[in-house]
């Protein structure tokens, strides 16, 4: 089994962080709390996916000089530490040019998977392509508008999970999950050719139960990011991640 499928054999916990935004242990703390998929952004200076927490924290990436070689040293020093699956999140803008020698080196630094955020499906070809011969996987993103045939054909190619963002808009915390969101869950669940992680705007305790018991997975990025940006310290940001992934169902 792949890391990634090992980790929704048992629930995938996918915590968010931008790289090169804090302490590197930032990473290994999520760890030791619990996820067993590590999420890490590569920082963008027009991120239009994502809200106001994720855009300041690739402003102070960018800012500490973090570039796709500093990212992809940090994935090394995760990998050489943990076996959990590592998720490169990016925009296609800082990784168009020399694409392949990127997924070479992305997959040779440690990483399982990667998704790029704002790259159509129809132009996507070609990283489908690329990521297939390196063997990694190419994480697709539905959204609540998506179609039955839309999901399904997101899910026949793309490949390690469906990413479900459960909201229209930008990444952010919320206080609480749509109010169809278990039927929305199982339709997407119905359609997918692969397990289902659901995000965007998870954010505490009870959305992360309420989600696992329908979905495969879930991620967790905002609640992190705004962590980080308050200067908590590693052992801090390890259990505020215990309190939020502690799960009350049965596992499996």
């Amino acid at each position: 089994m792949s890391r990634i499928d090992k980790a929704f054999a048992l629930k995938a916990k996918i915590a968010y962080l931008t790289a090169g935004d804090g302490d590197s242990d930032y990473f290994m703390a999520l760890v030791r709390a619990g996820a067993n998929v590590l999420e890490i952004g590569i920082p963008f200076s027009d991120p239009v996916a994502d809200g106001l927490s994720i855009q300041l924290a690739m402003e102070r990436s960018l800012k500490n000089g973090t570039s796709i070689a500093k990212v992809l040293e940090i994935v090394r020093e995760i990998r050489a530490q943990t076996d959990v699956a590592i998720i490169l999140f990016t925009y296609f803008n800082p990784i168009q040019n020399n694409l392949e020698k990127f997924l070479h080196e992305a997959k040779e630094a440690g990483a399982d998977g990667i998704l790029v955020v704002d790259l159509p499906f129809e132009e996507g070809a070609q990283l489908r392509f690329l990521c297939d011969n390196i063997g990694l996987a190419q994480i697709a993103v539905s959204a609540p508008s998506s179609s039955p045939e839309r999901i399904e054909q997101l899910s026949t190619y793309g490949s390690g999970f469906l990413y479900y963002a459960c909201r229209k808009g930008t990444t952010g915390t919320k206080d609480e999950l749509p109010e169809d969101i278990v039927s929305r869950i199982n339709e997407v669940k119905k359609h997918s050719k692969l397990p289902v992680a659901v995000g965007f705007g998870v954010s505490n305790n009870n959305m992360v139960n309420k989600i696992l018991e329908v979905a495969d997975g879930c991620v967790i990025g905002s609640y992190f990011v705004n962590q980080v940006a308050k200067n908590v310290t590693s052992s801090e940001l390890e259990q505020l991640a215990k309190e939020v992934f502690h799960v009350n169902t049965v596992e499996g």
